[in-house]
């Protein structure tokens, strides 16, 4: 008997194998639907069986080996593609989800060759049934994969929506009681802590918002309206003091700083680059903040003295989440979600521009924000 009819007519054998290993060999073996994972199986099972039935060019099994299936100008919807989905939101890992097919495989193999000799005929059809396995794992990794990076998100997303409103309640309570006078000595102080730890707490959500945004692909949403970079760079700047007191920036502008821009999200980068700035540079020497208007774009410089960047750094630097860490910094060690310069990037080509950095020790660290005169709505 050949394979592809003995995986028809053993079919419900094979499937009970398969079951019984992934209600005992999974973590996630209690919460998954045991009909959808029978659909899948029987699905791939079918479509492995028709496989070894069709003719197969040496092109065909090279592209196969390669994980690359055949292209027939189809959109591919396979049973593999829904198992890798279905398992990512059934809380599988990655691991258990390829040792069902390992189980299948080892299934099949078992059931078919118990009490037979192979032969040459034999030998391909096992080498065809591995190869069609690998291209169903092939295809069910990078559905399973986007499953759960969605899911991460959209609970990031609403993790953000839904801690907003009573963040919002304590910011606004903490400051009409710091403010109002009728606080003094040490309830007015943790009245103030409170304001400042929900202040931080809410630009932290604010970072976690716009990641969330930015990893769903709608990016970093922006309202450009006609604004003088003179006066809203310096508005910036004043604010970053506010966030760090201890620090000195220093603003200088030249030519022509007016465009379409959203000024809250200039400020939200500005502030960014230079509260990185801050964390990084040295202490005895100021934050140097320069704009400059070219004859299509205006040039945004952050500059410190301090620790260079080392190149290997520089390549990941704006990557979510990473944080270079400087034994040499003067400055205290401040707690960050190392989103800053990630969202200062996103702004940047929100608006159509981009960010450079140079890193030397003879000119010390300088991220240079270019944007266009008109950014797209």
């Amino acid at each position: 008997m050949r394979l592809a009819q003995f995986i028809r007519e053993e079919r419900e054998r094979i499937l009970e194998e398969f079951e019984e290993f992934a209600r005992t060999h999974t973590a996630a073996g209690d919460t998954m639907d045991i009909q959808a994972l029978r659909d899948h199986a029987a699905g791939m099972l079918s479509t492995i069986a028709l496989d070894l039935e069709q003719p197969q060019s040496d092109g065909d099994q090279e592209r196969k080996s390669k994980g690359d299936a055949p292209d027939d100008g189809q959109a591919a919807d396979t049973s593999a593609e829904k198992h890798g989905t279905d398992r990512a939101d059934s809380g599988f890992s990655l691991e258990e989800m390829i040792s069902e097919y390992r189980a299948l495989r080892a299934s099949v193999v078992r059931l078919w060759t118990d009490d037979r000799t192979l032969d040459g005929t034999d030998v391909q059809d096992l080498i065809r049934f591995n190869e069609a396995i690998d291209m169903a794992m092939a295809e069910s990794i990078p559905t399973f994969t986007a499953a759960l990076d969605y899911s991460r998100q959209m609970f990031l997303a609403v993790l953000g929506h839904d801690l907003r409103t009573p963040l919002n309640a304590i910011v606004a309570a903490s400051s009409f009681l710091a403010t109002n006078g009728t606080l003094t000595g040490r309830d007015l102080t943790l009245a103030k802590r409170v304001h400042s730890s929900g202040t931080r707490m809410d630009h932290l959500l604010s970072d976690l918002i716009d990641l969330t945004n930015s990893r769903f692909g709608r990016g970093i949403p922006i309202i450009p309206v006609e604004i003088d970079l003179v006066e809203s760079g310096q508005e910036a700047v004043d604010e970053c003091l506010v966030t760090h007191p201890t620090g000195e920036v220093r603003f200088e502008v030249s030519g022509n700083l007016r465009g379409a821009w959203d000024p809250d999200r200039l400020s939200q980068a500005l502030c960014n680059l230079v509260g990185n700035a801050m964390q990084h540079g040295s202490a005895s020497t100021p934050i140097m903040v320069t704009a400059r208007g070219e004859a299509d774009e205006v040039v945004v410089s952050v500059h410190n003295h301090g620790r260079v960047i080392e190149p290997e750094d520089q390549e990941r630097i704006f990557d979510p989440f990473e944080r270079i860490v400087s034994a040499e910094s003067e400055r205290p060690r401040v707690r960050n979600s190392g989103l800053g310069l990630y969202i200062a990037e996103q702004i940047a080509l929100a608006h159509g521009g981009s960010i450079r950095l140079r890193s030397t020790e003879e000119e010390g660290t300088t991220f240079e924000l270019r944007l266009p005169r008109r950014a797209a709505r």
